[in-house]
């Protein structure tokens, strides 16, 4: 079938973006309702001109999506194998473990599909109705190209409710685990799979907490503020610092916090609670510490909540500043694409002149290279972070 575009919306599919928008579409000579999310679409101009092969949603804002620009590759079951197989080489070149995401959507030229690796178990996520459409060929790769003892889909995220898709976690092959083990700058971790974050593991973080390894005081006593399974806080303890406590809403992550500290020999303090209220306890309290980060999750998740994010995120910093010692180390982190990295420097700056500090820049901070940035598609740029010293007066 034939998915015509519109006159002059093929510019952005040229420049290299992979999405197409409903109203970008010609629909009198190609309506959307005559399409379902497992044909495979040829994608062409106004003049009919190939822009490439894709999958339609006719219910989506996003109505389709690219997945091959070769007039000659029909994106088939040996397509995704070869996809997949092209994104694990990339990964094998930096990782000296096979812990890591194996596909990251669009980056990897598989719209719509998150594959991370915990050795030999692969944890999934479908954000589209057109990978949905081909899980079956998916799963068929996954066992030709990483062989792994498990496959399991957490598809729990809210992007498949503007799908039409049900939210839902089951096991393709293999058996499911109850807690995943990663490796991550050496270091290893346990982190709960069915009441964990995302796939279980943040890994885009990975490259920011070695260079916070290398950037840490010595003897530190730091805080982890929103630090899920406590990957900043054993990071640090396993660099030398004396002290670690880590705050978080869950009670199970503060758990798997502690027992990552644990298998090292190190013990944390935990503190259960709203990020807000607790840093506001410790003030209070007169807590210190010498180095402090903030990895707080989206506060934009749309660009109408951008106003707010920056408040928030001006007021989570301007909190932990009142906590850090003279010439302490602040890293603050986001991972809100709508929020540009120079609003949050702002966000930053904000906070340093509400609480009388001066703030130094020493390190800039992205995702990890697992997480590879399309450079026609600003959304995969995602991740920020600021390394910073503040000092007092």
């Amino acid at each position: 079938m034939e998915l015509r575009l519109k006159k002059g919306e093929d510019r952005r599919l040229r420049a290299g973006h992979a999405w197409i928008f409903s109203n970008e579409v010609d629909t009198r000579s190609t309506p959307l309702a005559a399409f379902t999310p497992d044909v495979t679409a040829r994608i062409v101009t106004d003049r009919g001109a190939f822009l490439g092969y894709g999958y339609v949603n006719p219910h989506a804002l996003i109505c389709a999506r690219l997945l091959s620009r070769d007039e000659r590759r029909v994106p088939d079951g040996a397509f995704l194998a070869e996809r997949i197989a092209r994104a694990q080489r990339l990964r094998t070149t930096w990782y000296a473990t096979p812990h890591y995401r194996l596909v990251f959507g669009e980056s990897d030229e598989l719209p719509g599909l998150i594959l991370d690796r915990y050795g030999d178990i692969v944890v999934g996520q479908i954000a589209t109705a057109g990978m949905e459409a081909r899980r079956a060929d998916i799963e068929a790769a996954i066992r030709e190209v990483v062989a792994p003892r498990a496959l399991v889909w957490k598809n729990d995220t809210g992007a498949r409710d503007l799908e039409r898709l049900p939210k839902e976690m089951s096991v393709a092959f293999g058996t499911l685990p109850t807690t995943l083990e990663i490796v991550e700058n050496g270091i290893a971790f346990a982190a709960p799979l069915g009441e964990g974050q995302k796939t279980g593991w943040f890994y885009d973080q990975a490259a920011n907490r070695a260079r916070w390894r290398a950037l840490l005081p010595r003897n530190a006593r730091v805080l982890d503020v929103c630090a899920y399974a406590g990957a900043w806080a054993v990071t640090a303890l396993s660099a030398g610092a004396r002290a670690a406590s880590c705050i978080d809403t869950s009670a199970s992550a503060l758990d798997a916090a502690v027992a990552n500290a644990g298998r090292h020999g190190h013990a944390l303090e935990t503190l259960k609670g709203d990020a807000f209220d607790v840093l506001e306890s410790l003030a209070a309290s007169g807590r210190r510490f010498d180095a402090i980060v903030l990895d707080p999750p989206a506060f934009a998740k749309r660009r109408k909540d951008l106003p707010k994010a920056q408040a928030a995120y001006r007021k989570l910093n301007q909190l932990a500043l009142r906590l850090l010692e003279d010439e302490g180390l602040l890293v603050s982190c986001s991972c809100s694409w709508h929020l540009a990295e120079g609003d949050l420097l702002v966000a930053i700056q904000g906070a340093a002149r509400h609480a009388s500090r001066f703030v130094q820049v020493v390190a800039v901070g992205g995702q990890a290279p697992d997480h590879p940035i399309h450079p026609a598609i600003p959304e995969t740029r995602y991740l920020k972070a600021f390394f910073c010293r503040a000092v007092t007066g």
